[in-house]
């Protein structure tokens, strides 16, 4: 749908962020209602290919617009996502900053309120997993390091998944040791297997809230 529909709107790039921040954004006390008119319309792209001048030059023009965020994952090079963000964005933005804020950036630009979150934490390499283990309840500190040591033995005994997927690897394996076994990333969430009001989320909640006037 056009976002001329929704005033606010964000743009994440995959269905498993379109899922997961709702849960968050409600556990943090915001009910998720009036879609576009409180809270933003999320959209989900399948991959970061909204990195992209004319893409973003588009989204930005769509009429009625008055907030556009986008949150993307650092992956293993966050000074290279952080400067493809900026050359996609200085078409459009041409005050856009040099620096990503470890706040988040929020950027006013011809009345629309702009945000970017990197995945993370806007200051380490990692995803939306690396995110969500900081969610990890504290007494469970010592089950999370034992599921990394066994993730990382299994991949020394040959275990297919790739590197980049470390992160995802080992919150799904802690994930499979909780009660219920095997919940998914947002039903965690939802029923606080993860401590989605863990101080260490609350910089991206900040953001979430400032950004779209929560």
């Amino acid at each position: 749908m056009a976002s001329k529909y929704y005033p606010k709107k964000l743009i994440v790039e995959g269905d498993q962020d379109k899922r997961v921040i709702p849960y968050l954004i409600e556990a943090n006390g915001i009910p998720w209602i009036d879609i576009g008119i409180k809270v933003p319309y999320i959209e989900s792209y399948g991959s970061d290919n909204f990195i992209d001048a004319h893409e973003i030059s588009t989204q930005l023009k769509e009429s009625g617009l008055t907030t556009l965020g986008l949150i993307v994952d650092a992956d293993d090079d966050l000074s290279a996502r952080w400067t493809s963000i900026r050359n996609a964005c200085l078409k459009s933005i041409p005050d856009f900053p040099e620096q990503l804020p470890k706040t988040g950036l929020i950027h006013s630009t011809n009345g629309i309120k702009f945000g970017v979150w990197i995945m993370p934490d806007n200051q380490k390499q990692g995803m939306l997993e690396t995110f969500l283990a900081y969610m990890i309840p504290d007494e469970s500190e010592p089950f999370w390091e034992y599921a990394q040591e066994v993730v990382t033995e299994a991949k020394r005994r040959g275990a297919p998944f790739i590197d980049a997927h470390l992160d995802k690897a080992n919150i799904y394996t802690w994930l499979a040791w909780q009660n219920p076994p095997g919940r998914q990333l947002h039903n965690a969430i939802m029923q606080r297997i993860l401590n989605p009001q863990h101080p260490q989320a609350q910089p991206f909640m900040t953001w979430f809230k400032n950004l779209y006037d929560l």
